[in-house]
């Protein structure tokens, strides 16, 4: 089979011709198009910035694969169901595939024929715009920045286009966690990378042994490790702790969080209780450090993924008492994935005045429709704190990166368009507000959050 690349000299405006037909459903093109095309086309054209996603780095010949795009890769739990729309049975994938590879030219006669021209036709990408492949996958999307969670950066993630989100969970956890990792085959997979990323910080650091007391510990590694992060360009940190716990951060004492980390530094494993001290001292510790030096805080508020996840643990409102302390008020949040499907607690906590949230993965797991709703009920309350996100993740090349980029990019945009023409048809806004809510949504607003310039 010959495949034959077609690859456009002005993306942008490629992406906006794309766009707009996977904007307009049939319905659209009858006479009562359910979408206003004016705004269709306005909100096409705005260049995004993703608060939140997980790009990888171009694979050249003979290096090693890319490892650093998370710091709780999901490889190695037991198997689990994905929602519908992240399974290749959902049709948006071959739309992405034919937007980013023009594959509908390709006539495969089996499935199996077109997964292998696709990660031929990949992989040849790939290796025709070697460190530019990156920025080419976010033109294709319509997206100016990505916020890139990852554990480190690399060759063709370059800011300005890619901007550091760090991962800081290691940092609460200096002791022994294997108490903690029994509790799930989850946690038994996950705790294990928590502990080998805070001995790649103590490396960094050059570090040798953890400090003998809880103050020396955050002096020595929790402080010098956010700073670090800074210094190489990280805007905002990111806590993926619901994988691994609840999200209710208690404000313990710290006299007892340092008579927890002195009694066990040496050796020995903590109790739950008393591990859940030291990690809710440490979180509220990190917090505060991070904003600080001026970065967000994203914290992961979602019903997935893992075989023995504890959905209620990433229930938004459990996150009240640390978004209640005075002392952290300084520190954005960023609560992302919007704690699909929790979304009214969600909408609850942005009324304090550091919180924020975003669309990402939900722009992947919902259809247009049910995202338009979500956007409705938030911009009717809180307009400036809602965040575009994409959530792009790697998975093969039949799912790769820039195909989740594209699929959630093409989804927030259409559920914008139907949720701001609903509320203009209703008298809510009139066409210059809708536009100027499009804008804050798809980027003003996260300007705003992580300090980034309007370029």
């Amino acid at each position: 089979m010959v495949i034959r690349m077609r690859f456009s000299p002005r993306p942008g405006r490629l992406f906006v011709r794309v766009l707009l037909i996977a904007l307009l459903p049939a319905s659209a093109l009858l006479a009562q198009a359910p979408i206003d095309s004016a705004l269709t086309v306005y909100i096409a054209a705005i260049r995004a910035i993703d608060s939140h996603a997980h790009p990888m780095r171009p694979i050249r010949a003979g290096a090693p694969a890319d490892t650093d795009f998370d710091a709780l890769s999901l490889d190695g739990l037991a198997p689990f169901g994905f929602q519908h729309r992240l399974t290749l049975d959902d049709p948006i994938w071959r739309r992405a595939q034919n937007a980013l590879y023009q594959t509908d030219a390709w006539h495969a006669t089996t499935d199996s024929a077109y997964r292998a021209a696709l990660a031929v036709t990949v992989a040849r990408a790939v290796a025709e715009r070697g460190d530019q492949f990156p920025a080419w996958a976010l033109d294709q999307a319509g997206i100016d920045i990505m916020l890139a969670n990852r554990v480190a950066m690399g060759p063709g993630l370059d800011a300005p286009r890619f901007r550091w989100v760090s991962f800081v969970d290691a940092l609460m956890l200096p002791l022994d966690t294997r108490a903690e990792a029994a509790a799930t085959p989850d946690t038994r997979a996950l705790y294990p990378k928590e502990a080998t990323l805070l001995k790649r910080y103590l490396l960094d650091l050059h570090v040798a042994r953890l400090p003998s007391t809880l103050d020396g510990y955050v002096r020595a590694v929790v402080i010098p490790t956010l700073e670090r992060h800074r210094a190489g360009g990280a805007v905002a940190v990111k806590f993926e702790a619901a994988y691994l716990r609840p999200l209710d951060f208690d404000d313990p004492e710290p006299a007892i969080a340092r008579r927890v980390y002195a009694r066990y530094v040496a050796g020995g494993v903590p109790t739950h209780a008393e591990y859940k001290r030291l990690e809710d001292y440490l979180f509220r510790v990190i917090v505060r450090e991070a904003g600080r030096v001026g970065m967000a805080v994203q914290i992961h508020t979602l019903e997935s993924f893992g075989a023995f996840y504890r959905t209620a643990g990433a229930a938004p409102h459990l996150l009240e008492p640390a978004l209640n302390d005075s002392t952290l008020r300084g520190t954005k949040f960023v609560l992302v994935h919007g704690g699909w499907p929790l979304v009214s607690e969600t909408q609850a906590l942005l009324a304090k005045p550091n919180v924020y949230t975003d669309i990402s993965a939900m722009d992947l797991i919902l259809s247009p429709t049910v995202l338009a709703g979500v956007l409705r009920q938030w911009l009717g309350e809180f307009p400036d704190k809602v965040l575009f996100g994409t959530d792009a993740f790697e998975t093969d090349a039949a799912q790769g990166w820039e195909q989740a980029a594209w699929v959630a990019s093409t989804t927030a945009r259409n559920a914008l368009a139907i949720a701001l023409t609903e509320m203009m048809r209703d008298g809510e806004i009139g066409r210059d507000r809708a536009q100027a809510l499009a804008r804050m949504v798809l980027r003003e607003n996260a300007i705003a959050v992580y300090g980034l310039k309007d370029r």
